[in-house]
């Protein structure tokens, strides 16, 4: 369990402390000069009977050291709140107590400290203003145990009630989550290298893990773990909400700052742009507007940015909870239910605090109704039910893999359950789902436009699959739509011929008399080459007629068996599958480009023979009209076997 004490300054967090642990926790000269803290502390408390320890995160109490206190106090489980028994409540008691709350904290304690110094009406006062205070606050419940640290007044009473709490602790973190630790403290010892000092906020680390530095460095990996130390103690493994050290000797001293985490690699992410769930604390003044900059803080991180309001018209008010975004100047990591404190642009007051819902929230359409109903579909507190919720409202699915990093879980091993009639679809490095219902609506949507197809283009067997998305699904993610396809094909929803896909009604039988013909022609069509044969002489040369011919072609080519390039102009299947594969090695030697003129010197054709056959090859969806030249689909699968 890690206790973070909280207070204005000079109320005896660090001689308190000391009393309950025996450390003090002021290790820097100028902390010793000036008697005050002035960077994190750090001490421990053994539980009697057990192998667990306390650890104590004594922050600082000046107003101006606030961002500090919030660098430690992001990562505890239970808060002590210190009030002098002869100042009573001060600035920074109200403001720490404010910090508190805004992060979550609901269990800990208020020490009144130095009773020696008052009599009882004194502490009977303090008492009646404490309670007043905390009055709304997350910890307004919280036992008030008076002590002094000079005569051991109330001390066994303050470290009963601490050992108590800790065989009980309120765990923050998720220990089946990704290992992340938010670092508040960068050192090298001599002959050990780089150690990082700070609190997991999830998951576990061991000696021999990879972790990587978020935000990342630029040319900086993943650092395997030589050693663990876990409330100071050398331990092979740490685990979440407890204190660790880790020695990564890979990373130099000078890469590392306070706000960065360590995160396994899976886990890894950083970002600018987070919506958020967020409270503007009742005793503030003004309501939160759009627009407003302000210091956010996160994990150990203390960031600029600005806030743009979501769901409560342009300004949040005092007391009042409600949906933003938060734009921020430099990367953070930031995962779903991390923390976030807001203080004003100045760094003089704290404003508000909520909670991570979407750290890869989008830059355009934040505030529509879609927007707005899949960050509420994020408020739920479990990710598979999260992910249930997004699926029941998501036109085209939902990324589990990012979110599952999102929530600091591993995505290959995230299997949320996905309701009957879900479509799922698992390639490296992606996992994505479709709901049922938007499952129904796409398989209607790829059976209307594929009608629609058909009856425009009666002589055609049909588009191949990426032009079909694109005609159909263009927003679908690629997997889902292969998913999809695959689902619709042994459904027998849809039919495929070669590359291309059809309604099974489109697909003709031939007549003994057009089997007859198609065997007839086919040595003709084969001997063409690349010139093709029309309708008219394939007719001639055969002795039949050429109404009859005409037919039998155009159901071979409905079939896939045949292309017409032209009208009446038809090549088999083997020729243009050659001149594909000649388009896509020139698209390879011109950056994906395929003018007329290479094309036409590659196939040794008639320069209006060539642009029929690249116009031929922009109608089907293997390239696309640029201007003046053609430009291959890099996602057309058409004649992929030829071009291999």
């Amino acid at each position: 369990m890690i206790v973070g004490t909280a207070g204005h300054i000079d109320h005896g967090k660090t001689t308190l402390v000391r009393a309950l642990t025996g450390v003090d926790t002021d290790r820097l000269p100028q902390e010793k000069q000036r008697g005050i803290s002035i960077e994190l502390g750090y001490a421990f408390l053994p539980v009697p009977g057990s192998a667990e320890r306390i650890g104590f995160i004594d922050v600082p109490g000046h107003e101006r050291l606030v961002h500090t206190m919030l660098a430690g106090a992001s990562g505890i489980d239970f808060a002590l709140l210190l009030v002098a028994a002869d100042d009573g409540p001060m600035p920074q008691t109200r403001e720490h107590l404010a910090i508190l709350s805004l992060l979550g904290v609901a269990q800990g304690a208020v020490a009144i400290t130095k009773v020696d110094r008052v009599d009882a009406a004194r502490l009977t006062a303090v008492r009646a203003e404490i309670v007043a205070l905390l009055a709304g606050s997350t910890l307004q419940h919280a036992p008030l145990v008076p002590v002094s640290a000079l005569d051991g007044q109330g001390l066994a009473d303050l470290r009963g009630l601490l050992l108590e709490a800790a065989r009980n602790p309120v765990r923050r973190g998720r220990e089946d989550a990704l290992a992340r630790i938010a670092v508040d403290r960068a050192f090298t010892l001599a002959g050990i290298g780089t150690v990082l000092t700070g609190t997991v906020h999830a998951g576990r680390v061991s000696v021999g893990d990879e972790l990587q530095l978020v935000p990342g460095v630029a040319g900086v990996g993943a650092a395997r773990v030589r050693g663990v130390h876990a409330q100071n103690q050398p331990v092979h493994e740490a685990l979440a909400g407890q204190r660790t050290a880790l020695n990564l000797p890979a990373l130099a001293r000078e890469q590392v700052q306070r706000g960065q985490w360590l995160a396994a690699p899976a886990a890894a992410l950083q970002t600018t742009r987070l919506d958020a769930e967020l409270t503007l604390w009742h005793d503030e003044a003004r309501a939160l507007r759009s627009g407003t900059p302000v210091h956010v803080h996160l994990g150990a991180a203390d960031v600029l940015g600005s806030v743009a309001v979501l769901d409560a018209g342009d300004a949040l008010a005092p007391g009042s909870r409600g949906l933003v975004q938060l734009v921020l100047q430099r990367p953070v990591g930031a995962w779903w239910g991390d923390r976030v404190v807001l203080r004003d642009a100045s760094a003089s007051r704290t404003l508000a605090g909520g909670v991570v819902l979407d750290p890869y929230a989008p830059a355009r359409y934040r505030r529509t109704p879609q927007r707005l109903a899949e960050v509420q579909a994020l408020r739920q507190p479990d990710p598979a039910q999260r992910a249930r919720a997004l699926l029941a409202i998501a036109p085209q699915g939902v990324d589990l893999g990012r979110l599952a990093q999102a929530a600091g879980l591993d995505p290959q091993r995230f299997a949320p359950g996905l309701p009957e009639g879900a479509l799922q679809a698992r390639v490296p490095g992606q996992h994505a789902a479709l709901g049922p219902a938007q499952v129904e609506a796409s398989q209607a949507q790829v059976r209307d436009v594929l009608g629609a197809f058909h009856e425009r283009h009666p002589d055609d067997a049909g588009p191949d699959a990426a032009r079909l998305r694109r005609l159909a699904l263009p927003r679908l993610p690629e997997p889902l739509w292969r998913a999809l396809l695959e689902r619709l094909l042994r459904q027998a929803v849809l039919a495929q011929s070669g590359a291309f896909l059809h309604l099974p009604e489109h697909g003709v039988r031939l007549s003994a008399t057009e089997q007859r013909l198609a065997q007839k022609v086919a040595p003709r069509l084969a001997e063409a080459g690349f010139e093709g044969a029309w309708a008219r002489d394939l007719a001639r040369d055969a002795g039949e007629s050429e109404a009859l011919v005409r037919t039998t072609l155009a159901r071979l080519a409905q079939r896939g068996e045949l292309h017409q390039v032209v009208k009446d102009l038809y090549y088999p299947q083997a020729s243009v599958a050659r001149l594909a594969a000649i388009a896509r090695r020139v698209a390879r030697m011109s950056d994906g480009e395929v003018k007329a003129a290479a094309f036409r010197d590659a196939t040794q054709l008639g320069r209006k023979r060539a642009i029929q056959v690249l116009e031929y090859f922009d109608r089907i969806g293997l390239l696309r009209r640029v201007g003046d030249v053609h430009r291959l689909r890099s996602d057309s699968s058409l004649f992929v076997e030829a071009a291999a």
